[in-house]
């Protein structure tokens, strides 16, 4: 079932994340999100917002080239030990992804996950990624489904 939310601002985009975040507690498993859309929909945006709700008070930028960034989550509720920010714009080949631990990262059930441009390195995906589509509608509109 897809969900559909609209957000009018950077700030609600965060909320949404933030909001999001705050489900994570009840998932079983490392989670594994793709976020999809084009340059500037609100990915980063969004990334930041579920950090807040993790509790993670480092800056959250888009790791575009670094490609993958690790936080630690101190949040006491959570069983979640670790953040992990992806950024596929730059990977030509999955396998790329593979030697910075990818598999590691994506099996350990302490670790959530969050891709940007998923569909870079969608053949080596865990079947349960949950995706969500960002849609940019105006300068401050953003349309996601999840």
């Amino acid at each position: 079932m897809t969900k559909k939310f609209i957000t009018k601002s950077a700030l609600g985009t965060k909320n949404l994340g933030k909001k999001i975040a705050q489900d994570f507690c009840i998932q079983k498993g490392a989670i594994i999100l793709g976020l999809k859309g084009d340059l500037g929909a609100g990915k980063t945006t969004f990334v930041q917002g579920v950090a807040h709700g993790l509790e993670i008070s480092d800056k959250i930028l888009s790791p575009t080239f670094v490609i993958l960034k690790k936080f630690k989550i101190f949040k006491s509720e959570n069983k979640f030990q670790n953040f992990f920010h992806i950024d596929c714009y730059r990977i030509e080949n999955p396998k790329e992804i593979l030697d910075l631990g990818f598999k590691e990262i994506i099996l350990d059930p302490k670790n959530i996950v969050i891709i940007e441009w998923p569909e870079k390195i969608k053949t080596i995906l865990p079947e349960h990624t949950m995706f969500l589509n960002f849609k940019f509608v105006n300068i401050n509109t953003r349309e996601i489904k999840i």
